[in-house]
């Protein structure tokens, strides 16, 4: 019997801070989510409480922004998924019991449960930290999911050791887009004028959502991620102004063949759905290519090399 997973992701413009307007958008998302017959809804990274603003908090407003996972607006979110009988999943800044600080993900799952994602390559802040463990778990729906937040995608071995602990579905929730990159082919800055002047000029911010600052760059290592690792990437992302970069939405469903399924092209806050034919997993060439993996030569890929940077190095020096 075939296996089939309905999916939304969506892309929608946080306001720095301010919880109620972004749990408002979460809730609306989710709403059409589920009249939509979806039962995941992923939505981008630090939804709850916004992104670029945080390089830029002191300490006693990182720590007043942030919640641990059972505070206000996690609860929020599992409760809506409760009610509507979906998975929902939602970024924001958690605070731990001991004080430690964490961009996480919360996929909240319909029966109350949830499953927790503590970025790996976290850069946004020194009182940040990264976590230390792949988040991968079994599903009501007979699909084991994966999650990985923003650059944690970008670097092979995530998504490799996200597949080898059988994930077949990632949840890949970002930030990205119209950021300055260092490398001549990589990803540069978007002019904000563009955003502001979208309403008289949105052919130009399309072109730029699409080009080599969004979409193009997207294009480079996503199909390739789902491709070699036989996986579906659902990936989610923020849209429009945020603080002096412009995100680029392009919010898409790729197959483990690395096609897109479906893809937003609005410039704004939107969402998209695909029916996941899960048995196309066990036929892919990523997943062929697994099983011809030799381990016993892979040793040096775990051996430091002595020029490793922390991830906030590597973000604000080459990354991108």
């Amino acid at each position: 019997m075939s296996r089939s997973l309905r999916v939304a992701t969506v892309q929608f413009q946080h306001r720095a801070a301010d919880k109620d307007y972004n749990l408002g958008q979460i809730e609306h998302f989710a709403r059409m989510a589920a009249a939509a017959g979806a039962q995941i809804a992923c939505l981008p990274e630090m939804c709850i409480s916004g992104y670029w603003h945080v390089p830029f908090l002191d300490r006693e407003h990182l720590y007043r922004l942030a919640e641990p996972v059972d505070g206000p607006s996690v609860s929020r979110v599992a409760g809506l998924a409760c009610d509507l009988g979906i998975a929902i999943g939602v970024g924001w800044l958690e605070r731990v019991d001991d004080d430690t600080l964490y961009n996480a993900y919360r996929l909240c799952m319909p029966d109350g449960s949830g499953h927790t994602h503590r970025k790996l390559h976290a850069f946004e802040h020194p009182l940040i930290s990264s976590g230390d463990r792949y988040t991968v778990f079994d599903t009501p729906w007979d699909v084991r999911v994966g999650i990985l937040i923003c650059w944690d995608n970008n670097l092979v071995e995530n998504p490799r050791a996200t597949a080898l602990a059988g994930a077949e579905v990632l949840i890949a929730p970002h930030q990205t887009g119209g950021t300055n990159s260092l490398s001549p082919k990589g990803m540069k800055h978007i002019p904000l004028s563009y955003w502001e002047e979208r309403e008289q000029d949105p052919e130009r911010l399309r072109r730029e959502f699409q080009g080599l600052n969004g979409r193009g760059w997207l294009m480079r290592w996503l199909p390739a991620r789902a491709h070699d690792n036989g996986l579906f990437i659902v990936f989610s992302n923020g849209v429009g102004r945020d603080e002096d970069e412009v995100r680029t939405g392009n919010a898409m469903i790729l197959d483990p063949y690395g096609d897109v399924l479906t893809e937003s092209k609005s410039i704004g806050d939107d969402m998209v759905v695909a029916n996941l034919e899960l048995d196309a997993v066990e036929t892919s060439s990523g997943r062929r290519w697994m099983r011809g993996r030799r381990p016993d030569l892979y040793g040096s890929l775990a051996e430091r090399r002595g020029t490793e940077l922390s991830p906030r190095a590597t973000r604000f020096g080459a990354a991108n």
